[in-house]
């Protein structure tokens, strides 16, 4: 499709060079899932499993009990299905309680909890009901209180702060009608003007926009004397002249969730506004999403969690042939499946939550990977869960108990999830992020080799480097720990786990080796091979969960949390993890990469148009994508802040 008159053209080597500047460089911290990609199982990094403060403890269990009460008393999850609206008086509740300040600091009036418990709540909430859960991760988790704790002043901090700690809700535009995952081609524009900045453009999928007091607006602004210029970051108050929310979109889940498409005309914020300066918008939100992406893994937790108590309870219920459908082997393997699987993404949570509440290691590949991997699993145990339930899982919990059966919203629970495959960053999109970072030290001291714009002195350098490099790195994935019978003794408790976690480095080394061979392969082509690269990103993310796994198994048997139980748990994810890991990596050199490829060709060629002739297509008249032309609304002001 062309672009637009106001949309930036923009080459693809210009929008990798645009996500390359905004990649946090440097890594100044250690990284248990940047080193397992460099074919180094630091065990030692996540093991013993960090432990929270008392304190923390204490203020997070207390919340937690009074937002369970909430839950259970005042929140009628059929009701916000059904009207696909969360009411009022149940956000009014929720801002009485403090939710919308759990992150924030207690000195601006929020609740100061930790990211384990922020996790943990959202766990709880997002059971009750997904579209709330979803309402309060965008507002404190990627909205205004995020960045302006990472990015903001002071100023800023103290006007802001406190209104999102208890009435103002918030949330975060970046996504344009055709502007996605690559931002290079952000239209939104903001011109200086005197002390302030003059906001022109239209942004989509804005969760919270419906009902938010406070935006998280990323707009281009111009280069100009005085203004270097680019992608920035603004908060603006969502009553603002000019501002129209246009439409309130509506999904095949999280019927409740308030996102619309918001049209910005001639609105003028205040410089003051601007969070941290010109063109490091992008940045801004990379950052604050590398923890703020543990909040939907955290919500597939409670998923998961949900998914194993009514597979349980059905399951024990529901007799064929003579016994109830568990025993059956075909039902008992994905019961299986589902409680082994949210025992390792609840340990895969917490383990990278505690992480970031000690800030001693860097934790953004470990963010990405339980997002991903939180997100797929959430998906595949509710998928398991219909079809456990049959006929009574596609069938809608409203029309259960119209005929007098336990209202049970399996369906919805799918419908709910699959959304968390596409927010803050698709799988596919993840696969890439997580790739890059994994393949930093690599480029790092040979990417000048394989950029074509580099000169020969340029590659002559970086092949020096590199062979120094590749010297002391390649022998260092011949052998390792776990070739040793006796590695990681300290797991051979209940049951064994120490078999697991050689596992983990061996094919922590393989992984290593099967991506430095690629490199050697592709070279500067690397970046084409997504499936490879997706399938790398995979190995890496079962291997992380499969240690997450055994540390947390260990660590309930220390602190005699159902130790026996856990270790079980743990042994049944990492028998399951091993054969996922085992065909990823048969996939990584027997595919249909290329063949795919070839494929596409065709298809978008319209070489097999002919196939899709037999069938009616009831879509309706209308552009692929939306006019996103600025100018004045032609709409309805939709906005309705909730006061």
């Amino acid at each position: 499709m062309s672009a637009t008159p106001h949309q930036p053209t923009v080459t693809e080597r210009e929008a990798r060079q645009v996500a390359e500047a905004a990649r946090e460089q440097d890594w100044r911290k250690p990284s248990f899932a940047k080193e397992l990609f460099l074919g180094r199982f630091r065990l030692d990094l996540i093991h013993p499993h960090p432990m929270p403060a008392e304190d923390d403890v204490q203020r997070g269990e207390e919340f937690l009990a009074k937002l369970r009460d909430f839950c259970e008393t005042k929140i009628d999850s059929a009701r916000i299905e059904r009207e696909a609206q969360i009411p009022d008086e149940v956000i009014d509740g929720l801002k009485d309680i403090g939710a919308l300040g759990m992150k924030i600091d207690t000195k601006y009036g929020g609740l100061g909890l930790t990211q384990v418990y922020y996790n943990k709540a959202l766990a709880l909430v997002g059971s009750a009901n997904p579209a709330i859960g979803a309402l309060l991760s965008a507002h404190q988790s990627i909205g205004v209180p995020q960045p302006l704790k990472l990015f903001g002043t002071q100023e800023q901090k103290d006007v802001f702060l406190p209104r999102c700690a208890r009435t103002d809700i918030s949330a975060f535009l970046l996504t344009e009608p055709d502007v996605g995952s690559d931002p290079a081609r952000l239209a939104t524009s903001a011109v200086p003007d005197g002390e302030d900045y003059v906001l022109d453009g239209v942004k989509l999928w804005t969760t919270n926009g419906v009902v938010a007091d406070l935006l998280v607006v990323m707009a281009r602004v111009p280069k100009s004397e005085g203004h270097k210029g680019g992608i920035t970051a603004f908060v603006v108050e969502a009553g603002s002249e000019g501002i129209t929310v246009e439409n309130r979109n509506a999904f095949m889940g999280l019927r409740g969730l308030e996102n619309g498409v918001t049209r910005f005309h001639q609105v003028r914020v205040p410089a003051a506004n601007r969070i941290g300066p010109e063109g490091a918008g992008l940045k801004i939100a990379l950052t604050t999403l590398n923890t703020g992406r543990l909040s939907l893994p955290a919500m597939c937790v409670g998923a998961g969690k949900w998914c194993l108590k009514i597979a349980r309870e059905w399951s024990a219920a529901r007799e064929q042939w003579g016994k109830p459908v568990a025993l059956h082997e075909a039902v008992g393997a994905k019961i299986s499946f589902i409680a082994a699987t949210t025992f390792a993404l609840e340990a895969v949570v917490d383990l990278s939550s505690q992480m970031a509440d000690e800030n001693r290691n860097d934790i953004r590949i470990e963010a990405a990977l339980a997002k991903l991997y939180g997100s797929e699993m959430g998906c595949l145990m509710a998928d398991e869960l219909v079809q456990i339930r049959g006929g009574r899982g596609f069938e809608t919990a409203a029309s259960l108990a119209a005929r007098g059966e336990r209202a049970v919203p399996a369906e919805q629970i799918l419908r709910d999830l699959r959304i968390n495959r596409i927010f803050e960053g698709s799988t596919e999109i993840m696969h890439l992020l997580i790739a890059r970072e994994a393949v930093d030290a690599h480029l790092s001291v040979a990417g000048d080799l394989i950029d074509p714009d580099k000169s020969l002195s340029d590659k002559a350098k970086a092949g020096a480097n590199a062979g120094v490099f590749y010297a002391k790195w390649l022998p260092k994935l011949v052998a390792g720990p776990g070739q040793l019978p006796r590695s990681y003794g300290e797991f051979n408790r209940h049951v064994d786990l120490s078999p697991h976690l050689r596992y983990v480095e061996r094919n922590a080394r393989k992984l290593a080796r099967s991506t430095f061979y690629a490199m050697s392969r592709w070279q500067g082509r690397m970046e084409t091979k997504q499936g490879f690269l997706g399938r790398i990103v995979d190995i890496g993310a079962e291997l992380f969960a499969m240690s997450a796994a055994c540390v947390r198994a260990e660590h309930l048997r220390l602190t005699g949390q159902h130790g026996r139980e856990a270790y079980q748990l743990a042994d049944a994810f990492c028998r399951q993890s091993r054969i996922r890991v085992d065909e990823l990596f048969g996939r990584l050199w027997s595919n249909t990469d290329d063949l795919d490829r070839k494929v596409v060709k065709g298809v978008l060629a319209g070489t097999y148009e002919w196939l899709e002739q037999g069938v009616i297509d009831p879509s309706g008249d209308g552009p692929w994508i939306a006019d996103a032309t600025p100018g004045p609304s032609r709409k309805e002001n939709v906005h309705r802040p909730i006061r």
